[in-house]
């Protein structure tokens, strides 16, 4: 199975470009680090040494010509010549510290340098260097300052290099924040019209994201004089059609009430729902403000509304959730048009009210006949019925209910879910909200 770096790398804007902007300056720190200091400080390193062997090779061939002047050659070079006494072993290991990268070049120049030396301590003391060598005299021991052996501080330059490094991330977050900012208010604002809320936009920052600003608010105001004009529309349509009915009504008043009369008044109710349906489908909840709601209570009361109209409704579960912002009457339609689906086409029906950390979940089961799983893509859709699987007999509508509460749904950020019931054998219908 393949390693994929994918879901542990950043998920946002922000974080994904600082990825892009710190990576490829602490690549270049340190390979910088590693490739030019470490090379150059190794030649440094081994120069130095080979200049203080010269010293050494001096003093040990005044040592075996037996030179009176070879102590004060000594002390003038800052050598300190020990004699080991016969009781001493001479230690013939190289003694250094694992991450002495310096103290490594140090000992491989003196082997190379002075074929004398037996061994090389560089840990017992820190800021000294001794060197075992063997002499006509017998073992010596030479302590030298360890600062003749490499550069001082030779780490400046990695902590210059850090910090201008340091520095200028600093500098490049604060103009990439300036030029990301736009961005995500651009996305919040869409986010909040998707949800149906009017959220203050002002374009800023770069040529192109101005643009995507600009588009942004064309789209949103081109939207909105399309709602405000069906709203108008709808006003008209409903006072049209709704005289009509009531002329009719107040025509059957009149007329000898008897079986055809009442035959008529029916017909007269299913058409009054339907233009209803009708209404609410092209209504949407567009004309709603939201709110800051209880989910319980709202799904307590469509409950209770079943309940009143004698339908069998149990509530399931009902998890404790905080307020939510929404609107509460399109929540309503919904939730009553999804529990009248349940009842009508089953003889029972059962609520729950679940919440995660992004979504807000009312779900609706029944024991009826279900949908499909190839057709609940279309039952979903206005205007389609399904007959062969729900039967009309049972005070179907126009096929506008699903509808209804999917574009409810989908003006709050969420989704209509359909799926099978595993309690009930029916269907399950989930109304997800965003939270």
């Amino acid at each position: 199975m393949a390693f994929s770096l994918k879901p542990y790398l950043p998920r946002s804007l922000f974080g994904r470009a600082a990825l892009i902007l710190i990576a490829p300056v602490v690549t270049l720190q340190f390979t910088i680090s590693i490739v030019f200091i470490q090379r150059h400080y190794d030649r440094v390193t081994q120069q130095l040494t080979s200049a203080v062997i010269l010293d050494a090779q001096l003093i040990l061939q005044k040592l075996d010509q037996q030179d009176s002047d070879a102590a004060q050659i000594a002390r003038a070079l800052r050598v300190k010549v020990n004699p080991l006494p016969d009781d001493v072993s001479v230690p013939t290991a190289d003694q250094f510290s694992f991450w002495d990268l310096a103290g490594r070049r140090v000992i491989s120049t003196i082997h190379q340098d002075l074929p004398k030396a037996i061994s090389v301590d560089l840990t017992s003391k820190v800021w000294e260097v001794s060197i075992f060598v063997q002499t006509a005299r017998g073992p010596l021991q030479l302590q030298i300052e360890r600062g003749r052996f490499a550069a001082t501080n030779p780490h400046q330059l990695l902590v210059i290099l850090m910090f201008t490094g340091l520095l200028m991330i600093m500098v490049a977050f604060v103009f990439m924040r300036n030029q990301l900012v736009p961005i995500t208010r651009l996305a919040a604002a869409a986010a909040a019209f998707g949800r149906g809320e009017h959220m203050p936009y002002v374009t800023r920052g770069a040529t192109e994201v101005r643009e995507a600003g600009q588009a942004f608010l064309a789209m949103r105001a081109r939207i909105e004089r399309q709602i405000e004009s069906r709203t108008l529309l709808l006003s008209g349509i409903s006072h049209d059609l709704r005289s009509p009915l009531t002329r009719l009504k107040l025509g059957l008043a009149l007329l000898p009430q008897d079986q055809a009369t009442e035959d008529l008044y029916k017909d007269i109710a299913d058409m009054e729902r339907l233009v209803d349906e009708f209404l609410a489908f092209v209504r949407g909840d567009a004309m709603e403000e939201t709110s800051l709601c209880d989910p319980q209570e709202l799904l307590q009361t469509a409950v209770n509304n079943g309940l009143r109209a004698k339908q069998s409704i149990k509530i399931f579960e009902m998890a404790a959730v905080p307020a939510v912002s929404l609107r509460p009457l399109a929540i309503m339609r919904a939730l009553e048009n999804l529990i009248g689906n349940a009842v009508r086409y089953g003889s029972q029906a059962e609520v729950s009210l679940t919440m995660s950390s992004e979504t807000l979940r009312f779900i609706v089961e029944d024991d009826g006949p279900g949908i499909p799983e190839d057709a609940r893509a279309l039952a979903i859709e206005p205007f389609h019925r399904l007959d062969a699987a729900r039967d009309p007999n049972k005070g179907g509508g126009v096929g506008l209910g699903l509808s209804i509460a999917a574009d409810i749904a989908r003006s709050h950020g969420g989704a209509l879910i359909l799926s099978d019931s595993a309690r009930l054998g029916g269907l399950r219908v989930e109304l997800r909200i965003a939270r």
